[in-house]
């Protein structure tokens, strides 16, 4: 279920929930944000990026050639039942997400399997966006916001670049994320 939950900075007021994507799309416009939906096309189970890229390779081309990405990557994330590992490795990848950050170029984020939540710090407002399958979201350069991909990851996403490096995050430390419920929370909110 995509989902808009828009809070105040405390993250104590709700000022809009929503799972319209439409709605959604307009609100996240308005602030310079597009959200879009895509068909989701069935992936064989335990799909490598190649064969994710592959299945995805029309999407893929009409994305680059709109936003003028050069480059592409897929990353994933999903569970790994009763693998010490794989839990040490997920819940590292999510705590540095965690913390607000910003990027030199914008974030394109095309989900295709699973689910994860970007929180967009827009003024004195936190517009928490989970995404899922089939949502294409791209977020302009230098937007503060940071990623929770919940307490057992399970995603898949094919990223846009420009350059090599534009996944690269530059961390604010400023604490925004702390009072905001995290993603497993938010999606049991009413």
């Amino acid at each position: 279920m995509s989902l808009l939950h828009v809070f105040d900075e405390s993250g104590t007021r709700t000022l809009l929930r929503t799972t319209d994507v439409d709605v959604m799309a307009r609100q996240l416009a308005e602030r310079g944000i597009t959200l879009h939906r895509r068909p989701v096309r069935p992936l064989p189970a335990g799909a490598d990026a190649q064969t994710v890229l592959d299945v995805y390779r029309e999407d893929v081309g009409e994305i680059c050639a709109a936003g003028g990405y050069r480059l592409v990557d897929v990353a994933a994330l999903r569970p790994e039942p009763d693998n010490a590992e794989w839990e040490r490795t997920a819940r590292a990848a999510r705590e540095k997400f965690l913390y607000e950050h910003t990027h030199a170029e914008d974030e394109v984020r095309f989900f295709v399997g699973g689910r994860g939540c970007f929180y967009l710090h827009l003024g004195d407002r936190v517009y928490a966006t989970v995404c899922e399958a089939g949502d294409l979201l791209s977020v302009p350069a230098g937007t503060t916001h940071w990623f929770d991909m919940g307490a057992v990851p399970d995603f898949c996403v094919i990223r846009f670049f420009e350059e090599e490096d534009g996944w690269i995050g530059s961390f604010t430390d400023s604490g925004a994320s702390a009072p905001i419920p995290q993603l497993d929370d938010l999606l049991t909110m009413a």
